[in-house]
């Protein structure tokens, strides 16, 4: 389950997307600021387990019905002879551990602005949205559809 987990977090390309997230944000991004994101601290590396985890157990039976290599559902059945279930509950432990990780990385100062900081940890928070309770990226024209609508077209009454 390590190895594979060490390898899929590299798949999960959370490093570039971390940085890429600064375009436009001007000043605010030096040359540190991207060594910073790409030095896979705890901070990017707890975002890209979360993505991750959360991706592997939404999109686990499909995955399996099309026949594609194990993920991490599988890998941690195989080696702790467990089921399915069992592997949610130690992911959703793992997951739970990895916002802690967050949280207390966010409350101290760091070398980038808290404005840097933010994009990463609300790249992590959109995975919720994306991958709660199924797989809103590769299905995105339903729930995610109308969380986005709702949030960014229809209007807000005041």
């Amino acid at each position: 389950m390590e190895e594979y987990m060490e390898v899929a977090l590299i798949f999960v390309a959370y490093i570039m997307v971390a940085t890429t997230s600064f375009v436009g944000m001007g000043e605010l991004v030096t040359k540190q600021a991207i060594d910073w994101a790409s030095n896979n601290l705890l901070i990017v590396k707890a975002c890209s387990v979360i993505a991750r985890l959360t991706d592997d157990m939404v999109g686990h039976e499909l995955e399996q019905k099309k026949g594609h290599v194990a993920l991490a559902v599988e890998c941690y059945m195989k080696q702790h002879t467990a089921t399915k279930e069992v592997a949610f509950v130690e992911f959703n432990k793992r997951i739970s551990n990895v916002w802690k990780d967050m949280n207390q990385e966010s409350l101290h100062p760091t070398v980038v602005p808290m404005a840097l900081l933010e994009r990463v940890l609300n790249l992590a928070r959109i995975i919720n949205i994306l991958y709660k309770d199924e797989d809103g990226y590769t299905h995105a024209k339903t729930r995610v559809k109308n969380a986005v609508v709702a949030r960014l077209i229809e209007s807000v009454p005041i």
